[in-house]
């Protein structure tokens, strides 16, 4: 697609980009009610059988993953028109998802303000190294990388680092007004945890609360990693990078069934999200079928999902994902055949 028919796309999102203050009241009723309905579900259901609780907690968890998309539209302000009632809003379902509201808003607006930039990697998006960062990294820095890829630590191990260890600190950096709000998030989710295990027993708590929030964030770190983890993503130097190629090119459109669509509140439609953060997620949809270049976006599903797994490093010299296989394929050819040697760019020491 030219870049210059790419630049018009920002401007045909912007009729979309409008808050519907009723549409939103509505998706605070049918996604808050119905949580904290199941929440207390959950807690009731212990008394009948732990069989029971578990798929109670995980539809919960599902409720959860919504929950946290009216906090991600917050932190963009496109939730409700005024900036006040989205920091209140964005505050209160921080602490029920465990993500404080200014760090994570101030992390989120970088990585959307460098996606795809390669000289501006580190903050608020997974970790990706090229294949020439790879091969000139030392064993230590190639074994650390190795593990955040690695499918079951990312999705096993990922949720209880998130919610236990990465966001209960500040970042480095962070100025004063965000180090204030994580201390109050901390302080308020530790008080709503006291709360509950004075009224309903630690055994309790741990017992509902674990998997709803290991599912959800299973839930959440994996449509982060499928978003920009394509084979034929947008990865450029700083240089030739473009802010509308990296989202239209370098987002997925997640083509998921209707019910999973409407439970990850149209965050499948990721590329029109990168295109137009300010158009609230119940507008994603819409702006998607309404601008027919959008609709050429990277597809993917739940079966083609999948093959995102085996995605491990960045080739930029061919523009795509490989994995390690692929690389120790590569590297034997060369080794093979040392008169055709593969061409490389000094490595990042």
């Amino acid at each position: 697609m030219d870049p210059m028919n790419i630049a018009e796309l920002k401007k045909r999102s912007a009729p979309f980009a409008r808050t519907n203050t009723k549409a939103s009241f509505r998706q605070l009723g049918n996604t808050l009610l119905p949580f904290l309905l199941l929440w207390m579900a959950a807690y009731a259901s212990l008394s009948v059988s732990y069989w029971l609780t578990l798929p109670i907690a995980i539809v919960a968890a599902s409720f959860l993953i919504r929950t946290f998309i009216i906090f991600h539209d917050c932190c963009h302000q496109s939730f409700f028109k005024n900036r006040r009632a989205n920091d209140w809003l964005g505050n209160i379902t921080g602490v029920l998802t465990h993500f404080p509201y200014e760090q994570w808003k101030n992390a989120h607006n970088i990585h959307h303000a460098t996606s795809g930039n390669l000289d501006k990697r580190g903050v608020g998006d997974m970790w990706v190294m090229t294949v020439d960062e790879y091969i000139a990294s030392p064993p230590r820095l190639k074994l650390a990388y190795r593990l955040y890829r690695n499918p079951l630590i990312m999705l096993v191990l990922g949720p209880l680092l998130v919610f236990l260890v990465t966001y209960r600190k500040n970042r480095p950096g962070a100025k004063r007004r965000e180090k204030l709000n994580t201390y109050m998030t901390n302080t308020a989710i530790v008080a709503l945890y006291i709360v509950l295990g004075q009224l309903l027993g630690w055994k309790s708590v741990l017992l509902v609360q674990t998997p709803i929030l290991w599912v959800a964030g299973m839930m959440g770190i994996w449509l982060f990693y499928v978003q920009h983890q394509f084979e034929d993503s947008y990865f450029e130097n700083d240089d030739k990078w473009s802010y509308v190629q990296a989202a239209v090119e370098g987002s997925s459109y997640y083509q998921l069934p209707r019910l999973l669509q409407w439970m990850t509140g149209n965050i499948g439609f990721h590329h029109v999200h990168h295109l137009n953060p300010k158009v609230p997620n119940y507008n994603l949809e819409k702006t998607h079928l309404a601008i027919p270049p959008l609709q050429k976006a990277m597809t993917i599903n739940l079966r083609t999902s999948l093959r995102s797994l085996r995605f491990r490093l960045w080739d930029e010299h061919a523009k795509t994902f490989i994995g390690f296989r692929e690389l120790r394929a590569m590297r034997n050819k060369q080794t093979a055949r040392p008169e055709i040697p593969i061409s490389r760019k000094p490595g990042i020491e």
